[in-house]
Parts: structure tokens; C-alpha cells; sequence
């Protein structure tokens, strides 16, 4: 009420974790320039927020959460849930306030640790009868606050650069703090100054452009393009540039024997899984700039020798790897193969005009490998602790963020099943987006898993008619069970975006096509 009385939208999700995901998108396609924030209900409504909050502390993501807060004295019996306190292990800062005094301050403070340093989510509950409560001076008097950056020391950016200028096969591995500090132009500088091929985390893609001759693509556990394990195989020095060398199930990990040079913001990144032989701590664009620099003082201005060579080693190395999927990319079968769709994507929409993400599970390995991005923040990957599903809040928030591109998520059966409500949500709040689900009425990726009580009792089967559901929450829904048919129907629903403003849910019948890249 006192934000639209302020004159401020407020977009009302049905479930909670879906709104902590749109804000999660907002944040992430602004990179962090306009705050994501989510408000919601005291108790039932702060616990069901806490697969989006978790979702967004794993992928260290920009956002102020507002849980509501009990009011002072419930914290006997019966047990009430305090966001602040519950909510503490998945957010980089929470804090609850008792005192109405303290709640500019307090206020100050959260909105500081979302702008400041490594992204993460932040809570910023208040006592519900303190917030009923007067204070003295206007609440946001204090506010915006700027952020603060900082290059690395100096003699830390010489030492790494005299190691990549020495080596024989360097090779880059950038994150998403390429993406938070608009850090692309550098990115590409340096790489072309080094002739060193790049690949990005799941978080990263779209941080370098994957057209360029020394992309290498996009990394992940279980699908990634053969280039990446050729290339890394061969490397004497890995550069990380705005990631944190996590080893975790979802990434791809790093190869004994590789002397390390890492770029992070955050002192606690170094040395955490690895061990990293030249560490460099400051904002990703400004140390980039200061190792541009560097190197090229001791390249005596000039790049290392590129005479096309390695260009056209990735360039065979991806084409030998991309026929062996072809069969699979343009399959005329029916049921659709989940990979035509992916391939169909790239022909039908321009990814520079597009935001792609993914869902957990099945769609996340197929799509990452073959989906080209079209420049920062075209593709939101993430995958590191996510509930099915999050994929359609992301689809909504950067629509928001970016309502002038063709937002899409693509999902399977299960995780329109968590979330697929929400869609009416779309529909409600004008905000034309493409979800679309790969209908394999089953959960695929167990199939080696669960068999003998899939045998007995069917456990594996998931059902529902997703069009229908669609059309009954008042958008557009198509079935599309012909494989010639997918990139006509993807043209029809950006027309339908664009043109009427409708969101659309394509339903696309596939096969049970669980066999991921995996170089």
C-alpha cells in the first residue's frame, strides 16, 4: 500500500519463492545498478520464501529481502519462525530490529552489505509493533548509498602477469564477477592480449562472448563442450577471473598440476579448494585493467604471437565435438528430442535480444552446451543449489528488468510442477514472457536410479496437460508434438509477446532423452 501510494509498482507473486526469484533476476540483468527486493509475510509467508533465498545465497546474488517480523515477546512458547535468525545460514547479512530508533541505521546497513562487496542476499526483518511505531526524520534520508570498489595491490598484479606472460598455454576461467562488474571489454582485452582461450562457470555465461574465436564455452559437472577439457587438459597456467574456484557436484573441476592465478573480490574465494599461486583482490574490472596493463608492459606493448593457429584448433576441436550431437539437434523424431528444441532456440530467436535461462536437472545439461549467448547477461545459468522451478521466477524478473527482450525459461515436467501456478502471475502482471516445457512425462534423469520401485509402482511418472493449464490461467498455450513444428511455434510466441503483450507457455511433447555433452 505505501509503495503504490508512493507511486511504485508492486508486482504480487502467488507463491513466495517465486517473487524472491524475479527479484533475483532484476538484480542479476541490472547487475546490482537497481536493487532486487522482495517483501513478504511474517512466518508462513518468510519459510515459504526459503528455496528463493537459498537459491540466491548460492549464486551470490544482490537482493534485500523484508521478511515481516513478530512482534517483540513471541519468541516463547509456541515457537514462532524468526526470519532474521532462520534465514541467517543462506544470506550473506541478516539482522532484525527491536528498537524503532535503530531502523534507519539498521536500514543503512543492509542496503550497504547488498551494494558492497561479494553479492548475497541480506534480511532486514523488523519486530512487527516496532514497525507500527513513529520515528524521528525522513527513513531514507541516508539512502542511495554508493558502492565501493578497490583495486589489488600492485605487486600482487605484477607477479600474476609475469606468470601468464610466461606461460606456455595459459587459459582463462571466468565467473560472474565478470558480469556484476561490467568487466566484458576487459575480459576480451586481456585474452586477446595473452591469446588465451576462455571458458565460464555456469553463472558466468554470456561474461564472454561465446562467438568469439577464443571462447571455449560454457563449464558445468555433468555437460560441457569437448573444448573445455581439451583445452584445460593442455593448460600450464588457469586464470580465474572473477570466480571463486569452488569445488562443488554442479562444477567443473580443476585438474591437478596447474599453477593458479585468481581475481576475486573476496579474500575468503583464495585458497578455499585450491591452492592459488598469485592471488589478486579487488573489483574484477579494475584488477583487469591493472593486469592489462602489466602484461602488456612486459609484452613490451605488444599481444603474444597469434597466428591464428589456436583459433583454429578451437574451431576444429567444437566442429568434431558438434557432429557427434547433430543427430541428436536436428532428430525429426517424434516424440521431440528435448535437444531439437535447444538447436530450434538458436535459429529462431537473436540471442543478442534475448534473456535464456534454465531449469534444474534435465533442461539446465541440455541446454548449456549448445545455446550460444548473445552478450553479458543474455543467459542466466546458475545451478549450484536450486529448487526446481526457480527458472520462471528468473524469466519474470528479467522481463522486468529488461522489457524490451524475448525472456524465456525452459523447464521439465517436474519443476513446472512446483511452480507452474505462477504462471497466472505473468498473465496478472502484463509481463510477456516464453516458459517452456519439455513434456516428457517422466522424471528422465532418474531413470538409472529409480527402476525397481518405478517397475512396482510407477514412481518415475509425472503428469498434466501444461497448454491447457495455460490457456485456463488466461495466456496463450500451444502442444507442439512435431518436430518441424518447434521453431515455428517459438516465432508465434515471441510475435504474441511482442505484438499483444501475452505471456506463452509452449508445451513441447519430447522423449525421455536423458544422455548429456560431456566433452
Amino acid at each position: 500500500e505505501t509503495a503504490a501510494a508512493k507511486g511504485i509498482r508492486p508486482i504480487v507473486c502467488r507463491q513466495e519463492r517465486v517473487g524472491v526469484g524475479m527479484a533475483d533476476a532484476y538484480a542479476r540483468v541490472t547487475n546490482g545498478r537497481r536493487m532486487g527486493v522482495f517483501a513478504m509475510q511474517a512466518g508462513p509467508g518468510a519459510e515459504n520464501a526459503f528455496p528463493g533465498v537459498s537459491t540466491a545465497f548460492s549464486d551470490g546474488t544482490p537482493l534485500l529481502l523484508m521478511p515481516g517480523g513478530y512482534p517483540r515477546g513471541y519468541d516463547g512458547w509456541p515457537k514462532v519462525y524468526n526470519a532474521a535468525r532462520s534465514l541467517d545460514g543462506v544470506a550473506k547479512w541478516s539482522e532484525r530490529v527491536s528498537v524503532a530508533s535503530e531502523v534507519p541505521a539498521a536500514l543503512r546497513r543492509a542496503v550497504s552489505r547488498v551494494k558492497s562487496g561479494k553479492p548475497g542476499p541480506v534480511v532486514f526483518e523488523v519486530a512487527g509493533d516496532v514497525a507500527a511505531e513513529d520515528i524521528d526524520g525522513a527513513l531514507l534520508d541516508a539512502l542511495p548509498l554508493p558502492a565501493a570498489r578497490s583495486q589489488a595491490d600492485p605487486r600482487d598484479v605484477e607477479r600474476a602477469a609475469r606468470a601468464l606472460t610466461s606461460a606456455a598455454a595459459p587459459v582463462i576461467q571466468a565467473g560472474q564477477g565478470v558480469l556484476y562488474a561490467e568487466a566484458t571489454d576487459e575480459l576480451v582485452e586481456l585474452a586477446e592480449l595473452l591469446q588465451a582461450p576462455v571458458y565460464t562457470t555456469l553463472l558466468g555465461k554470456s561474461a564472454f562472448p561465446e562467438n568469439h574465436p577464443l571462447a571455449l564455452g560454457t563449464s558445468n559437472a555433468s555437460a560441457f563442450p569437448r573444448t573445455i577439457p581439451h583445452f584445460v587438459a593442455k593448460a600450464d597456467v588457469l586464470l580465474g577471473a572473477g570466480t571463486s574456484f569452488s569445488r562443488h557436484a554442479m562444477k567443473y573441476p580443476l585438474p591437478a598440476g596447474k599453477t593458479i592465478v585468481q581475481l576475486t573480490n573476496d579474500e575468503q574465494d583464495l585458497n578455499k579448494h585450491y591452492r592459488v599461486d598469485y592471488p589478486a583482490v579487488g573489483d574484477a574490472k579494475l584488477v583487469l585493467r591493472q593486469l592489462i596493463d602489466a602484461v602488456r608492459d612486459a609484452l613490451g606493448g605488444k599481444a603474444r604471437d597469434g597466428d591464428g593457429h589456436l583459433a583454429e584448433e578451437i574451431k576444429q576441436v567444437h566442429a568434431e565435438w558438434l557432429r557427434g550431437w547433430l543427430p541428436k539437434l536436428e532428430s525429426d523424431a517424434a516424440p521431440i528430442n528435448p535437444y531439437r528444441i535447444v538447436w530450434e532456440i538458436n535459429r529462431a530467436l537473436d540471442p543478442a535480444q534475448t534473456i535464456m535461462t534454465h531449469d534444474a536437472g534435465s533442461p539446465r545439461d541440455q541446454t548449456i552446451p549448445f545455446y550460444r549467448s548473445g552478450g553479458p547477461r543474455s543467459y542466466l545459468g546458475w545451478g549450484s543449489s536450486h529448487a526446481l522451478g526457480s527458472g520462471l521466477g528468473f524469466a519474470m524478473g528479467a522481463k522486468l528488468a529488461a522489457p524490451d527482450k524475448t525472456c524465456v525459461n525452459f523447464m521439465g515436467d517436474a519443476a513446472i510442477g512446483m511452480v507452474g501456478m505462477d504462471f497466472e502471475t505473468a498473465v496478472r502482471e502484463r509481463i510477456p514472457i516464453i516458459t517452456m516445457v519439455s513434456k516428457n512425462s517422466s522424471m528422465a534423469i532418474e531413470t538409472e536410479r529409480l527402476v525397481v520401485s518405478h517397475d512396482l509402482y510407477n514412481t518415475r511418472d509425472v503428469g498434466g496437460d501444461y497448454a491447457d493449464l495455460a490457456r485456463a490461467l488466461g495466456g496463450h498455450g500451444e502442444r507442439v508434438e512435431d518436430p518441424a513444428e518447434v521453431g515455428l511455434a517459438i516465432a508465434r510466441a515471441q510475435r504474441l509477446n511482442q505484438e499483444e503483450g501475452r505471456p506463452v507457455l509452449l508445451e513441447f511433447i519430447t522423449s525421455q532423452e536423458h544422455a548429456y555433452p560431456r566433452g
